[in-house]
């Protein structure tokens, strides 16, 4: 997140943006973390953030933390509902979900971020967790890297930040062993994640046939436990299946 204020933008206008930007990451910061953060003086900040409590952008808990509110919530959620390829995408995830009964996701690249756009739970008790407008790192997980794999070579490091950290002990946090890593993934066509950045969970993934270079993908996600080779086969079956029957869908459209 940058804390710069371009020309021509209103720093006003900026300062709110920060805000939401900064609570959207989940961690419910104090007032006081929160002006940190934004390497701003509290007495800055106090006031807009009272404003968007008091419209209910912003929610502040008995113990001072604060969260996204409702408002939030509810714009968040028109834009998906407006949103072409989570409509397109709907019924494909909820046939994957009934068919594998593993989480299954739609996630969109954002600058150095996957977003999730949409899910499908398992049904089984052991699977992970997740959510809609959850973000992470893109070099860290199947739909990011997925992405970042079609990307042209000279647009790639502005989808990575400048520090590739480690979210487990498989992450890859050496850019050159990225790239090669990256450059397997364009050519075999999907992108898989061992634990890269939650311990236990694996993740398979096919970008899908919309745009030049795509910015949406599907994923499966699946505890190791239950990730033998033949499941895994089966999973990127169904995937790169699910993937080809969206490219007829949009020919036709």
């Amino acid at each position: 997140m940058t804390n710069r204020v371009n020309h021509g933008e209103a720093k006003s206008a900026v300062r709110v943006v920060q805000i939401l930007e900064r609570l959207s990451q989940g961690d419910d910061p104090t007032l006081a973390r929160l002006a940190r953060d934004l390497e701003a003086p509290k007495s800055s900040i106090h006031s807009v953030v009272q404003t968007l409590i008091g419209r209910g952008w912003v929610r502040r808990d008995a113990g001072g933390r604060l969260s996204m509110g409702t408002r939030a919530l509810l714009v968040g959620s028109a834009h998906l509902d407006a949103d072409p390829v989570v409509a397109l995408t709907g019924p494909v995830l909820d046939d994957l979900a009934a068919g594998l009964d593993e989480t299954v996701h739609l996630g969109r690249l954002v600058g150095t971020d996957i977003v999730y756009l949409a899910k499908r739970e398992s049904t089984q008790p052991l699977r992970m967790f997740s959510a809609v407008g959850r973000r992470l790192p893109a070099y860290a997980t199947a739909l990011g890297k997925v992405l970042l794999a079609h990307l042209p070579e000279e647009d790639l490091d502005a989808h990575l930040p400048e520090r590739l950290e480690a979210l487990t002990e498989a992450t890859i946090t050496d850019r050159a062993e990225l790239r090669a890593h990256l450059a397997r993934v364009r050519e075999q066509g999907w992108a898989a994640d061992h634990g890269e950045n939650s311990e236990g969970i694996a993740c398979l993934a096919v970008a899908l046939p919309r745009g030049d270079p795509p910015q949406d993908a599907l994923s499966c996600s699946v505890p190791t436990v239950r990730f033998g080779p033949e499941r895994r086969k089966s999973l990127l079956r169904h995937l790169m299946r699910a993937r080809d029957d969206l490219a007829e869908v949009g020919g036709r459209r």
